[in-house]
């Protein structure tokens, strides 16, 4: 038997467990994270993060939907790392005025993951037609965006100053 050649559709489905499962990862290391963050604001930050990303999942499993599949993640290797970093500055930096900008470097690294693979598919639905799943994944895209956005006014205006100083 003759193998299948592979095209976007499959690339598209194979990126999609990829995300979900890293959303998934993500909701279990937000809570972690707010816990270990000294600023009540980077606490308040990852809490609300972490209300987001569950409606992430819910999009993503109405992604899986209309494309006819189970919603079921795929080991990302990528974010495990990720997340693994941001476990490790947790431990090397706790205590420290050095914490909250580690974390804040640490969560917007899992952001510009989420951006990338996020713009991706939104790129690739957009090709493949299924303006459903673009409308949905468009929504995620931004919200990433806008919490990068404030984690990054939230490092600037304190968290960044009160560490160097």
């Amino acid at each position: 038997m003759a193998k299948q050649p592979k095209d976007l559709n499959d690339l598209f489905f194979e990126t999609l467990k990829d995300i979900y499962f890293a959303e998934k990862q993500i909701l279990r290391a937000l809570p972690k994270m707010a816990k270990a963050a000294q600023s009540p604001e980077l606490t308040a930050a990852f809490e609300k993060h972490r209300d987001e990303t569950e409606t992430h999942v819910d999009r993503l499993e109405q992604v899986f939907e209309l494309v006819g599949k189970p919603a079921r993640g795929k080991t990302c290797e990528a974010i495990l790392g990720i997340v693994e970093e941001g476990k490790e500055i947790m431990e090397d930096f706790a205590g420290t005025a050095a914490l909250d900008p580690g974390l804040v470097a640490a969560a917007q690294a899992v952001e510009h993951y989420e951006m990338a693979r996020y713009g991706t598919l939104r790129a690739w639905a957009q090709q493949l037609g299924m303006k459903d799943a673009v409308a949905l994944l468009d929504a995620t895209l931004g919200e990433e965006k806008a919490t990068d956005a404030a984690l990054s006014k939230l490092g600037t205006a304190a968290l960044n100053q009160k560490a160097a100083a």
